[in-house]
C-alpha cells in the first residue's frame, strides 16, 4: 500500500527525492565544469593578453563554438519555460523555430559581413576558450537530460503516438492559427515575429554570442556557425517542446498546478521527474544537473561578456588603467567576470518571486534588448540616421517598452487563461465524491441555477472590448522596440539633418544599404533642386564638337570653361571626391 501512495506534498511545495546516485551525477557536473576552467588556465598560462582571454585568439574550432553559441541561447529559461508554455497554451509556439530562420539569414548575410571584419572585442565600440568548452559540456547535458526524461515518459505512456493523441484530445495541438489579432497570445504570425526577433537579439546583437562568432578565423567560418546553430536549435528546442506535450499527457486528468501539488507553473517538469521517474536511480540527478547546466552556461557566458564590455568600453581608457600591462588587465577582466556572476545569482534569487520564467524574461528582456537591437540595425542598415536620431529613437523606444511592461504588471494585461486543465483524476477528488451528500448536490444545483439566471439577464459583454495596448501579445514586445527605434531615429534625423552620403564610413555600413542611400540622396536632390537642370554629358559633347567648326579658338575655350563650371550633382560630386581619396 505504501508504494502506491502519492508522494507527500505540503502546500504545493515540490518534494525532493535525491538518492546517492543523483548526488554523484550532479557533483560530476560541477567537477567537470570547474575542471575545464582549471585545465584551460594551466594550458594558456603564457597567453595573458585580453584578446586571447576574451576571444581565444580568434582561432577556435568551428564545432565547439557552434555548440557554445547554441548553449548561450538554450538556457534554463528555455529548458523549463518552453515545456510550460506547451503544457498550458499548446504547440503554436513551436513555429517560432521557422521565424528563427529569417533572423539567422539577416544575421548571416547582413550583419556579420559588417561586424566580423572590424575585429572588435566588444560589439559596443564600435577566458572565451574555457567558456566555449564548458558550454559544450553543459549544452549536451541539458539536451541529454531532457531527452532521457521525455523518452522514458513516452515509453510509460505507450509511445509517441499515444502522447500525440492525448494532446490532440486536450486541444494542445495547434500550428496554423492565422488570427491577425495582436492580442492573441500565440498565432502563426506572432510566433514568426518572435522567432526572428529572438534570433537577432539573442545571437546577432548579444555580446556573449558575438564573442563566439568572432572567435573563429574567417568570415565564412563565422557564417557557417549560423547554419550549424540553426540545425542544433531545431533539435534541442524540439525536444523541449515535446517534453511539454509529454507532461500534459501524463497529467491530463490530474493537473499538479491546479491541484496545488506545485506552487508555480515552471515546476511542472521537475515535478514530473520526481513524481513519475523517482524509482529510477540517477534520473533526478541528471535532470537537475541539466537545469544547473543551463544556469552555469548562462552565468559563464554573460559573466565573461559583461566583464568584456566593462573593461573595453569603460575602464580601459581611464587614466589609471591606460598603462597597465596585459597580465594585469587580464586579471582585472577575470575579477570582473566573477563579480558579475555573483551579482547575477543574487538578482536571480529576487527575480524568482516575480512570476513564470518565460513571461518574465520575454517582457523585461524584450523591453531592454528591443531598442538595443534597434540601435545596431539603425547603425548598419539606415545610414541616414545621425547621432541625435539614434539617441532619441532608442531612448523613446525604451521608455515606451518599459511603460508597457509596468502597465501590464499594474493592470494585469497580457495574461490569458490557460487551456482546459483537469483534476478529475486526482485521488482526493474520488474521496470527495464519495463523501458528497445529497444536500451538497442540491445546494450546488441551486447555486448553479442562480448563477445561470443572473448571467443570462446581465448585459452581454462585447468580445474583445477589453483589449488595450497592455493586452498585446508578448511576442511583439521586442520587435516593437526595434521598429520604434528605426522610425523615431529616422524622423529625428530628417528634422535635424541626415548624414550625407559623403560622410558615410563604408566599413561600418551594409554595402547594399549604402548604395541605396546614395541613389536616394541623388534622387531627392534632383527633385528638390531649385536651379535649372544641368546639361547632360552627351548634349555637352555635341555642343563642343560643333564649336570645332568655328575659327575663333578663344571663343571655343571660353565656352568649354563655362561648361565645366556648370553645377552637377552637388552632394554626390563631393562624395565621389572624398571616396576617391579613400573614404567611402
Amino acid at each position: 500500500m505504501e508504494g502506491s501512495e502519492e508522494p507527500p506534498v505540503t502546500e504545493g511545495v515540490l518534494s525532493s527525492t535525491f538518492t546517492p546516485v543523483d548526488y554523484v551525477i550532479f557533483t560530476m557536473l560541477l567537477v567537470i565544469s570547474a575542471g575545464i576552467g582549471v585545465f584551460n588556465a594551466f594550458r594558456s598560462r603564457g597567453m595573458v593578453t585580453t584578446q586571447e582571454y576574451l576571444l581565444g585568439g580568434r582561432t577556435m574550432p568551428v564545432l565547439p563554438v557552434a555548440i557554445s553559441v547554441l548553449g548561450g541561447v538554450v538556457s534554463a529559461v528555455s529548458l523549463l519555460g518552453f515545456p510550460t508554455e506547451v503544457y498550458f497554451y499548446g504547440t503554436q509556439l513551436t513555429l517560432n523555430l521557422i521565424g528563427t530562420i529569417f533572423g539567422i539569414l539577416v544575421l548571416r548575410n547582413v550583419m556579420l559581413p559588417v561586424l566580423f571584419p572590424l575585429q572588435l572585442v566588444s560589439m559596443f565600440e564600435g577566458g572565451v576558450k574555457a567558456v566555449v568548452y564548458a558550454d559544450v559540456v553543459q549544452t549536451l547535458l541539458m539536451f541529454v537530460g531532457v531527452l532521457v526524461v521525455t523518452v522514458l515518459c513516452c515509453y510509460q505512456l505507450g509511445g509517441l503516438t499515444n502522447v500525440w493523441t492525448i494532446a490532440e484530445q486536450g486541444g494542445r495541438i495547434q500550428f496554423f492559427n492565422m488570427d491577425p489579432s495582436p492580442f492573441v497570445r500565440h498565432t502563426f504570425w506572432s510566433t514568426q515575429v518572435l522567432g526572428a526577433y529572438m534570433a537577432l537579439s539573442m545571437v546577432g546583437f548579444n555580446q556573449p554570442q558575438f564573442q563566439r562568432l568572432v572567435s573563429v578565423k574567417t568570415l565564412s567560418l563565422s557564417q557557417s556557425l549560423c547554419t550549424l546553430f540553426t540545425v542544433g536549435l531545431f533539435i534541442v528546442w524540439g525536444v523541449f517542446y515535446l517534453s511539454g506535450l509529454v507532461a500534459y499527457a501524463v497529467y491530463r486528468d490530474c493537473d499538479p498546478f491546479t491541484s496545488g501539488r506545485i506552487a508555480k507553473a515552471d515546476q511542472i517538469m521537475p515535478y514530473l521527474v520526481t513524481d513519475k521517474l523517482n524509482h529510477l536511480p540517477g534520473i533526478s540527478g541528471l535532470f537537475v544537473a541539466a537545469v544547473y547546466g543551463g544556469v552555469l552556461s548562462s552565468l559563464s557566458s554573460h559573466g565573461n561578456a559583461i566583464a568584456c564590455v566593462i573593461w573595453v568600453d569603460f575602464m580601459k581608457n581611464l587614466r589609471y588603467f591606460s598603462n597597465v600591462d596585459e597580465r594585469f588587465s587580464t586579471n582585472i577582466v577575470k575579477l570582473l567576470s566573477f563579480v558579475t556572476m555573483m551579482v547575477a545569482m543574487c538578482i536571480g534569487l529576487l527575480v524568482g518571486e516575480m512570476g513564470t520564467l518565460f513571461n518574465l524574461t520575454n517582457s523585461l528582456i524584450g523591453a531592454i534588448k528591443g531598442p538595443l537591437s534597434g540601435i545596431f540595425i539603425v547603425g548598419i542598415c539606415t545610414p541616414w540616421v545621425n547621432k541625435k536620431g539614434a539617441i532619441v529613437g532608442s531612448s523613446l523606444a525604451f521608455l515606451f517598452n518599459i511603460w508597457l511592461v509596468i502597465g501590464k504588471i499594474i493592470r494585469g494585461g497580457g495574461s490569458p487563461k490557460n487551456m482546459p486543465l483537469s483534476t478529475l483524476g486526482c485521488p482526493e477528488n474520488f474521496n470527495n465524491t464519495l463523501e458528497t451528500s445529497l444536500n451538497d448536490v442540491l445546494q450546488s444545483g441551486l447555486n448553479n441555477t442562480l448563477d445561470f439566471t443572473f448571467a443570462t439577464t446581465a448585459v452581454p459583454m462585447i468580445e474583445g472590448s477589453g483589449d488595450t495596448i497592455y493586452d498585446i501579445s508578448y511576442c511583439y514586445s521586442g520587435i516593437t522596440g526595434i521598429i520604434n527605434t528605426i522610425i523615431i531615429s529616422t524622423l529625428v534625423s530628417v528634422l535635424t539633418g541626415p548624414v550625407k552620403p559623403c560622410e558615410l564610413e563604408g566599413e561600418v555600413v551594409n554595402g547594399t544599404c549604402a548604395r541605396f542611400y546614395r541613389r536616394l540622396w541623388k534622387l531627392v536632390e534632383r527633385c528638390t533642386s531649385s536651379e535649372p537642370p544641368s546639361v547632360t554629358p552627351a548634349a555637352m559633347e555635341g555642343q563642343i564638337n560643333d564649336l570645332y567648326d568655328l575659327q575663333d579658338n578663344d571663343l571655343k575655350q571660353s565656352i568649354e570653361s563655362k561648361s565645366d563650371m556648370r553645377p552637377k550633382d552637388t552632394g554626390n560630386a563631393t562624395c565621389e571626391e572624398k571616396n576617391s581619396g579613400g573614404k567611402q
